[in-house]
């Protein structure tokens, strides 16, 4: 596909007739101040050195030279590339929580930072500290669902990042365990690649056996990391509304705890760890956790959105402005006594 990088440029095109119109205007006074002179014909066997017709040759290159510039300055690009490359890395497949438990505040009931919120930093952080691993993303709630394939490309991990909210997935509950089994399905073929899952949850699983899934995990090489984000010392479920909570059945409101023993308890059995989300340094943690494990070969697709098409238009404007520089108005010494055309009379003498 073809394009150009500043098509706001191509108003400098004007200049172009612009300047062959201020040639014009100069020919013209130059013409103006040779008739105070005289008849030009009579003058111009006064001026044997000057050339009719290389002036015109000049204003031709300058002018070709400018419309190279601006080419240039426009920047045309077509197609794009493909590169395919060698990298080490490891695959790294994100479970983020998404239950309605996760609206709770991050630390206590005072903080204006929801769980989901403080997750989503975290998250951020760590894949900015990727480097030539593969990440995807999985969300999970009742039900478990990809987000995004797992891929090479962060800035498109970053992005379905932001977009992640409680209301993604519509049924209710904390399902683990679907969660892992969806994220161990969702790697590469590629035996060689070290693969790891990292949970981030406040631990209240409802629905299935995130234990035994974690177990089946490690047995299929894949080492489970766990996140866990909320206050052991509990905290309400905010509905939106100032000062509205999620209720019981009675009327009061629902207070979520961060379980910890049961988010240790799946790392444990994933042969990975644990980290709280409320250590400032849980980020660094799990990085370090992953730089640990064994790097294999991975292709990596690097895309080049555009071939840049103005390195020839450079080449041609660089010749034609040197070429100018040797232009002068002055006739060329050995080609004065050359006659390419003779008359019938001069035939005739010369026969």
């Amino acid at each position: 596909m073809f394009s150009l990088a500043n098509p706001q440029a191509l108003y400098l095109l004007v200049l172009i007739p612009a300047a062959f119109l201020l040639f014009l205007f100069a020919r013209f006074a130059r013409k103006k101040a040779l008739n105070r002179y005289g008849d030009i014909s009579i003058l111009a066997p006064l001026m044997p050195e000057v050339s009719k017709y290389k002036p015109w040759i000049r204003i031709t290159v300058l002018l070709l030279a400018l419309l190279m510039i601006i080419i240039i300055i426009v920047r045309p690009r077509a197609g794009s590339k493909e590169e395919i490359v060698q990298v080490k890395g490891i695959e790294v497949m994100i479970a983020l929580d998404v239950s309605n438990s996760m609206l709770a505040s991050s630390t206590d009931q005072s903080s204006s930072v929801s769980r989901l919120q403080k997750s989503k930093l975290m998250l951020e952080k760590l894949i900015n500290k990727l480097d030539n691993d593969k990440v995807g993303l999985i969300v999970f709630a009742g039900n478990a669902y990809t987000q995004l394939p797992i891929t090479s490309d962060f800035v498109s991990a970053k992005m379905f990042l932001s977009s992640i909210n409680t209301n993604m997935v519509s049924t209710q509950g904390t399902a683990i365990g679907a969660a892992i089994k969806l994220a161990m399905n969702s790697f590469t073929p590629n035996e060689e690649s070290q693969k790891t899952i990292i949970v981030i949850t406040d631990g209240e699983n409802h629905e299935d056996d995130a234990i035994g899934m974690a177990k089946e995990a490690q047995k299929r090489g894949i080492q489970i990391n766990v996140i866990g984000v909320g206050s052991t010392k509990g905290a309400p479920i905010p509905l939106g509304g100032p000062g509205a909570f999620l209720k019981d059945e009675n009327g009061q409101p629902v207070t979520t705890y961060l379980n910890e023993e049961m988010a240790q308890n799946i790392a444990q059995s994933g042969g990975g760890i644990y980290v709280s989300g409320n250590d400032n340094n849980a980020v660094n943690v799990i990085d370090n956790q992953l730089k640990s494990l064994a790097k294999s070969d991975m292709e990596k697709v690097v895309y080049s959105k555009h071939n840049e098409q103005f390195p020839i238009f450079a080449w041609i404007a660089l010749f034609l402005l040197i070429a100018e520089i040797f232009i002068l108005e002055s006739k060329i010494s050995w080609l004065k006594n050359i006659t390419f055309f003779s008359t019938k009379t001069e035939n005739q003498n010369n026969a």
